[in-house]
């Protein structure tokens, strides 16, 4: 594999990769939970803060 595929291959990962955050951002929000958060988090965690995140409860206003 020369650089220039691994380049083009790798640049798939990184927009899989900022997709989920944004979209994971954007169900914290709907659960009423920190979207700036839940992104960075999704930064380093990705997939497993998705499902973190389809398990949590709402969360309730007081």
């Amino acid at each position: 594999m020369n650089e220039v595929d691994f380049l083009a291959q790798s640049s798939g990962y990184v927009v899989g990769w900022g997709t989920l955050t944004l979209i994971n951002a954007g169900i914290a929000q709907g659960k009423n939970r920190s979207g700036l958060a839940w992104f960075l988090l999704s930064i380093l965690l990705g997939p497993i803060a998705t499902l973190v995140l389809v398990i949590l409860d709402k969360k309730r206003d007081f």
